[in-house]
C-alpha cells in the first residue's frame, strides 16, 4: 500500500526580512503529523513563531512541546511550578521573593538583557514555549535576534577566524543565589549541586539546517579560550553589539493566550522592561538539546 502524505498549507505571515513569523489557523491541541512538520519547517526558517489567542493550560503546553522534542526540567536551578516540574514561570512581579539572583532583575529595573537561554551547561536548549498567561496593557514586549543572519553579514575572513574559537559559558554569576536558595537543582534528569562552566564553540553548525551560527551571548559568555581577557572583551563586545542590529531583529508584542515557540540554538532574546509595576507572567517549556559543534 502507498502511503500519500497530506500536503498542508499554513496562513504564515512573516514579521520582518529574516526572523520572525505568526501562524494562524491551527489550534496546538490537535495537531497532525502532516501540520507538525510544516510548522516545524516554517519554525527552522524563521527561528521563532508565533500563535494567538491559544490558552494553552499546562497539559496542553506541555503536549505542544513534545510535538517538536523532549521537554526537559524547566530550569537547571529553579524550580518548576507545583505538579509541572517542566514548566518554568516568570512572574517578575515576585522576582525578588522567588527568583533570587535571577540575572540582575532583583535589583535593578524589569527585564532581561540579550540572551540565550541555559547555555552554560553542556547540552543547551534545543528551543523553548512560552506561554502568555497574563500580559500588562501596555510594554512587556519580547525581543529576538537571528544570529544565523548575523554571522553571514560578518567578513570572511572574520567568519573564518570565528570558526577556530571556543568560548566559556558560566551561569554562577546569574544562579549562585537561587541553588544556595534551592539547595540543588535538576537537568535532563541530573541532580545539579554545582553550576560549572562549559566550553562551547563561538560559531555552532545548527544540526538540522547546517547553518552556522553565532553562539556567544552576553548573558552567559565569560571569555573565548583562546586569547586574553582584554583581547576576548573587545571582540566579545564587538560580536554582541553586531548580533543584535536592528536588521537581524524581531519584536512581539504578546496578548495572553498567545504561544511563541524559538530555537535556542539560532537566536538571543531579550524582554522590553517598560512595563513598570504591572503584572507580568509567562511559562516555559524547555526542549532537551544537543552539545554544540
Amino acid at each position: 500500500m502507498t502511503v500519500v502524505e497530506r500536503e498542508v498549507k499554513l496562513e504564515v505571515t512573516p514579521l520582518s526580512g529574516s526572523i520572525g513569523a505568526v501562524i494562524r489557523g491551527v489550534d496546538l491541541r490537535s495537531l497532525d503529523r502532516a501540520t507538525v512538520d510544516a510548522i516545524r519547517q516554517v519554525w527552522l526558517d524563521r527561528k521563532v513563531v508565533f500563535f494567538q489567542g491559544q490558552h494553552l493550560d499546562p497539559d496542553s503546553h506541555l503536549a505542544f512541546a513534545s510535538l517538536f522534542g523532549e521537554p526537559t526540567e524547566g530550569h537547571p536551578v529553579i524550580p518548576g511550578i507545583k505538579g509541572y516540574p517542566n514548566i518554568f514561570e516568570i512572574d517578575y512581579t515576585k522576582a525578588r521573593e522567588v527568583y533570587a539572583s535571577y540575572g540582575d532583575i532583583s535589583t535593578r529595573k524589569q527585564g532581561l538583557e540579550w540572551h540565550t537561554d541555559v547555555t552554560f551547561v553542556k547540552h543547551p536548549p534545543l528551543g523553548s514555549i512560552l506561554n502568555a498567561v497574563h500580559i500588562p496593557l501596555s510594554g512587556g514586549d519580547t525581543l529576538f535576534s537571528d544570529q544565523q543572519a548575523a554571522f553571514e553579514d560578518l567578513s570572511t575572513s572574520l567568519q573564518s577566524y570565528l570558526l577556530t574559537l571556543t568560548a566559556v559559558h558560566d551561569g554562577r554569576d546569574a544562579f549562585k543565589g537561587a541553588l544556595e536558595r534551592f539547595g540543588k537543582g535538576k537537568w535532563e534528569g541530573e541532580v545539579e549541586v554545582d553550576i560549572a562552566p562549559v566550553v562551547h564553540p563561538v560559531v555552532r553548525t545548527h544540526p538540522e539546517t547546517g547553518a552556522r551560527v553565532l553562539f556567544v551571548n552576553p548573558g552567559f559568555t565569560s571569555h573565548i579560550v583562546e586569547l586574553d581577557r582584554n583581547e576576548s572583551d573587545v571582540l566579545l563586545s564587538f560580536l554582541y553589539k553586531h548580533s543584535v542590529r536592528p536588521e537581524y531583529t524581531v519584536r512581539y508584542h504578546w496578548t495572553q493566550g498567545d504561544v511563541g515557540f524559538w530555537d535556542n540554538r539560532a537566536t538571543q532574546h531579550s524582554v522590553v522592561g517598560d512595563f513598570g509595576k504591572q503584572h507580568r507572567v509567562i511559562q516555559r517549556v524547555t526542549l532537551k538539546g544537543d552539545k554544540p559543534v
